[in-house]
């Protein structure tokens, strides 16, 4: 038995000669001292050693398993030090060195667009309002003088939740809203992202409108006409001029197209307004008399306008983005062009 015990001890030192990792000391350990261990095995069979000769064939053992995790105690400890000492000098930092500096972000041209249309229209007395993304049928089409066989309400042009549910295809939603629960003069903003089924280079299936209101007395096209020539001013530059256009929406008469001066040619026409020397920018009109009627408000007494905008829009030609998609994909390339 001594015998075999050198001979364990002898398989130990060798084992360990080399190690260098916790992980493989702690490998061999368990060859000899795991329960399917060398050690461990010679224990289980003391059961088959004489009666007599047991008492000192336990204590051989005993000091072998001793002297083991005496063995593989010193080795951990020597072995951890070494690695802790290697973690730190791997984790040393050089603190003379010069820092490197973070690259600047930048704001995504649709917030910035965003909140320099809400400064403009603030700075004219307008209050922001955002109603709910999830609307029902009333305020988003009848409330608006939507008729029940309008194509805006087919399941191709709206995203549907329920019968009665769905997506809001206009922030005009919010206009109903408001024009219930407050009473004129009513001066407001209602920006917030719209869902329609559309999708192509100057379409998206999500986009960001911006629609406006006021009701009061004595609001002609006039009024309409002016606040549209200071925010084409402020948004394009100080030589914008605008146009309106006949044109049909449910909840205005009359409606019109906004088109602005073309900024990239002065009018005289270019790639960018066909030709044209105008760009189409955004719908208005006067508050339909049946839409007020429906809110409580008396037709007869106040009146009103409204215009809507596709944000994306502003900001692709703003920033001469030729393609909404850039709007949506995240390339840090393509956003780390605009800057505050």
């Amino acid at each position: 038995m001594q015998d075999k015990i050198n001979e364990i001890e002898q398989s130990i030192d060798k084992a360990v000669q080399d190690v260098k990792s916790s992980k493989t000391l702690q490998e061999i350990k368990m060859k000899f001292l795991g329960k399917t261990g060398t050690i461990s095995a010679l224990m289980k069979n003391m059961r088959d050693v004489p009666a007599d000769e047991r008492p000192k064939m336990g204590k051989l053992l005993n000091a072998l398993r001793e002297w083991c995790e005496n063995k593989f105690d010193e080795l951990e400890n020597r072995i951890k030090n070494l690695e802790l000492k290697k973690k730190y000098a791997d984790e040393k930092i050089d603190v003379t060195l010069p820092g490197k500096k973070p690259e600047d972000g930048a704001i995504h041209p649709n917030t910035l667009v965003k909140r320099e249309l809400i400064s403009i229209f603030a700075g004219m007395g307008f209050e922001v309002f955002e109603g709910p993304e999830i609307e029902n049928d009333y305020y988003n089409f009848t409330a608006l003088n939507t008729p029940s066989d309008h194509p805006a309400r087919d399941m191709q042009d709206t995203f549907y939740i329920t019968e009665d549910l769905l997506l809001r295809t206009q922030t005009s939603a919010g206009q109903v809203r408001v024009m219930e629960n407050k009473k004129p003069p009513i001066k407001i903003l209602s920006p917030g992202k719209v869902y329609r089924s559309d999708d192509d280079a100057t379409h998206s299936p999500m986009f960001t409108q911006m629609e406006g209101l006021v009701v009061d007395k004595g609001i002609t096209l006039c009024d309409l006409k002016g606040m549209l020539d200071e925010f084409a001013k402020k948004i394009f530059g100080e030589n914008i001029k605008t146009r309106l256009r006949p044109s049909y929406f449910p909840f205005t008469e009359p409606s019109v197209e906004v088109d602005v001066s073309c900024f990239e040619c002065g009018g005289k026409g270019c790639r960018l307004c066909k030709g044209t020397g105008w760009i189409e920018v955004l719908g208005a009109g006067i508050v339909n008399r049946r839409v007020l009627e429906g809110c409580g408000i008396d037709p007869d007494i106040y009146s009103g306008f409204a215009f809507g905008m596709g944000v994306e829009r502003i900001a692709m030609l703003k920033y001469g983005i030729n393609n909404m998609k850039l709007l949506f994909e995240g390339d840090v390339r393509f956003l780390k062009q605009f800057k505050a």
